[in-house]
């Protein structure tokens, strides 16, 4: 499974860091036996989105509760130390995260202070399931035990609860899973980020033809909204040898207020973006007619702005997924397709349109080579798609980014303008004749 580090996700553990940053001190009486199966009751928490970028995904913890010794726990696998050390773990693929025990109550409240949804389903577990379970959790916090390397889609704060709950069946919530999910991992990434078209566009380009795969339902809850429902639709089989539901009562500590709710499919927006790329790549050659027949300084102007826009906007992410491919381990950048509508060559827009706006002689004719070259690598892309290993779901990149290359290169072939209307700027002075 492919590897997305978690700034960009589950970032939740930050926070919960600052507000509960200790950890248990001693082993609660469902880590040393003490407590029977009868007064215990294990319960899977589902919180929902939030505001900020790393809580779009929503969390989710277990809460352990012993009624006889009025205790309780909540087990958070979301945490992890944001130190000097961070961005370059992250940057390298290689962060860690830890599980941590918490007050239920104080963790609810803070919640609730994010106006983000509480919910509980009290798993319908046996007398032996819930000791195993309540045990299994109260080792797992201990120092030598807590930490695990995180992997986005298959080991993060919500996997980690899946697993749990699935051993103590003996695998029947896997099995029960195992058969195809609703949409793709990418589907899930985009609708979960659609409340942020900027955010959700450059993690759809970040990503390759890993999360393009068909996928079970046990993958697809690796999200916590996932597996509160599959839970909920769970029938397991007893000691009795009888099935019953998995899930023995839903409750809703908290519900958010005015929070838009997620939505069921991915959003579908790639007209749109055809219509962006063909608005932006069209507006170049316009200035470039604009210029060849007023020979104004103005259309100069704006289409080396225009160059500098591209070069920031398209040739920072390109340049950073070519970096993440040649030296990390997030394995979901690697052998991205994107790389034929934006890579680091599209980063020299940015020099070369600084150049033009200051009158750079040679500039025009560098920016041509550059986007003859940049449409090239994107319409070769667009025709391997006629192969079956070029896979990838870019075709709403391709919409936006292809147009405007082409209108790009195009522009920056145009003439230079007419003798009677000639201004003596560099460009008009360096433009080839069409």
């Amino acid at each position: 499974m492919p590897r997305l580090a978690p700034l960009l996700t589950c970032l939740l553990g930050l926070l919960l860091l600052v507000a509960h940053p200790a950890h248990a001190q001693e082993m609660p009486p469902w880590g040393t036996g003490e407590s029977r199966g009868e007064d215990l009751s294990i319960y899977l928490v589902t919180f929902g989105p939030g505001d900020d970028v790393a809580s779009w995904w929503g969390h989710g913890s277990l809460v352990v509760e012993d009624h006889k010794a009025q205790q309780a726990r909540l087990y958070n696998y979301g945490m992890f130390s944001f130190d000097q050390t961070m961005l370059l773990r992250y940057a390298m693929g290689r962060l860690e995260f830890w599980v941590d025990d918490a007050s239920p109550g104080a963790t609810f409240r803070f919640y609730r202070s994010l106006n983000r949804d509480v919910r509980l389903q009290e798993l319908n577990l046996s007398v032996a399931q819930r000791v195993e379970l309540a045990r299994l959790l109260a080792v797992n916090v201990l120092p030598e035990n807590r930490n695990y390397l995180y992997q986005h889609y298959s080991d993060n704060c919500v996997t980690r609860l899946r697993d749990g709950i699935d051993k103590v069946l003996g695998g029947q919530l896997q099995q029960a899973m195992s058969t195809p999910g609703r949409m793709t991992l990418r589907d899930h990434v985009r609708r979960y980020t659609s409340v942020g078209p900027p955010m959700s566009l450059l993690l759809d380009f970040l990503m390759n033809d890993e999360i393009d795969q068909p996928i079970t339902r046990w993958q697809e809850a690796f999200l916590p909204d996932e597996l509160e429902r599959q839970v909920a639709e769970m029938q397991v089989v007893g000691e009795d040898g009888q099935k019953h539901p998995l899930v023995a009562r839903n409750m809703t500590s908290y519900a958010s207020q005015g929070r838009p709710q997620t939505p069921e499919q991915p959003p579908k927006y790639g007209p749109v973006l055809l219509v962006l790329g063909l608005v932006f790549g069209g507006g170049a050659v316009g200035l470039s007619l604009w210029h060849r027949r007023s020979g104004a300084r103005a259309p100069r102007l704006l289409l080396g702005l225009q160059n500098v826009l591209v070069g920031l906007v398209l040739g920072i992410p390109g340049f950073a997924l070519f970096i993440m491919w040649l030296f990390t381990e997030h394995t979901v950048t690697h052998r991205n397709e994107n790389l034929f509508l934006a890579n680091p060559l599209t980063l020299l827009a940015l020099p070369l349109g600084i150049q033009l706006i200051f009158g750079s002689a040679r500039a025009p004719e560098r920016l041509r080579r550059l986007w003859l070259v940049l449409a090239g690598l994107g319409l070769l892309g667009l025709v391997l798609k006629a192969l079956p290993m070029f896979d990838q779901d870019n075709w709403r990149l391709i919409a936006l980014i292809l147009p405007i290359s082409a209108g790009m290169a195009g522009a920056l072939r145009l003439g230079r303008a007419p003798a009677a209307a000639r201004a003596p700027d560099a460009l008009a002075s360096s433009l080839k004749a069409s």
